[in-house]
């Protein structure tokens, strides 16, 4: 990740270890992500065997942690970086 935005300068990170929290944040994502791939198994599949709700879940985590993690790290930069969307900004640069 770049230290600061191309288009406006912001700095991303606003002190060190700011993102920490942003894990708890992707943890709060996965979870349901986690339990409702479970009950598209088990309503589509019949009750599968354990195997297959671990391997499933396994691959999908592997797909959506990254995107998880970096909508977690913008939703930490918005609720607690002080950073506030400005959508004339373009239009004055």
């Amino acid at each position: 990740m770049p230290e600061n935005c191309p288009v406006c300068g912001q700095h991303y990170e606003p002190e060190p270890g700011f993102y920490w929290g942003a894990m708890y944040i992707s943890f709060g994502f996965s979870v349901p992500i986690v339990l409702l791939t479970g009950a598209v198994l088990y309503w589509l599949a019949g009750d599968p065997d354990t195997w297959v709700y671990v391997t499933c879940v396994a691959i999908i985590m592997l797909v959506l942690t990254p995107p998880s993690f970096r909508y977690a790290r913008a939703v930490m930069l918005y609720a607690f970086g002080g950073v506030r969307f400005d959508p004339s900004y373009l239009k004055h640069k």
